[in-house]
């Protein structure tokens, strides 16, 4: 038969190594309440792109994005591989799980497209109405560390995450 893979699992997406260790330094965030303990505020809706559509300018394949929590202190502060200013989850059932981490940069902070982790930055780019206010420009990379991602680690969208559907769930498309 087939091997089972950390996915079938219950594990990880395998990752480079410098990957790894930012997935451990973050792994308390597997529960919400720390994250939020932490800073972290939630953005309550779900983010789904239904389509390949543009947010802000940039190009998104169709994907979940999740629920998206923001640590305001963190918004403009140096790069910091252990501390993104964005934690993503997943909703299933009636829990939270932890998919994604986020780091976001105002173009205001940084007019330059920043780096990390050897990837340039998507953007620059509106802020995602109505989670975020469209004057709030921007640079951002996701990286799913916890959620296997069929598109690609650094890709923006996740086609395998699916927010349920309902009053929380905000369907973007071209942006809005």
């Amino acid at each position: 038969g087939q091997p089972a893979t950390a996915q079938t699992l219950g594990g990880h997406p395998s990752l480079p190594p410098a990957l790894d260790s930012v997935r451990a330094a973050l792994e308390r965030y597997q529960d919400p309440i720390a994250a939020i303990h932490d800073g972290y505020l939630s953005t309550v809706a779900c983010t789904q792109f239904p389509r390949e559509g543009k947010a802000g300018g940039t190009p998104y394949p169709a994907g979940g994005m999740g629920v998206h929590l923001l640590n305001p202190a963190l918004i403009g502060a140096p790069l910091d591989p252990a501390r993104p200013q964005v934690l993503i989850y997943e909703p299933r059932g009636d829990t939270l799980r932890l998919a994604a981490a986020e780091w976001f940069v105002p173009t205001a902070a940084s007019p330059e497209r920043p780096q990390l982790f050897g990837r340039p930055f998507d953007g620059p780019m509106a802020g995602h109405h109505p989670i975020m206010p469209e004057a709030l420009r921007h640079w951002d990379l996701h990286v799913w560390l916890w959620r296997e991602n069929p598109a690609g680690v650094f890709t923006p969208t996740n086609p395998a995450l699916r927010c349920p559907p309902g009053v929380y769930t905000l369907q973007l498309a071209d942006g809005h």
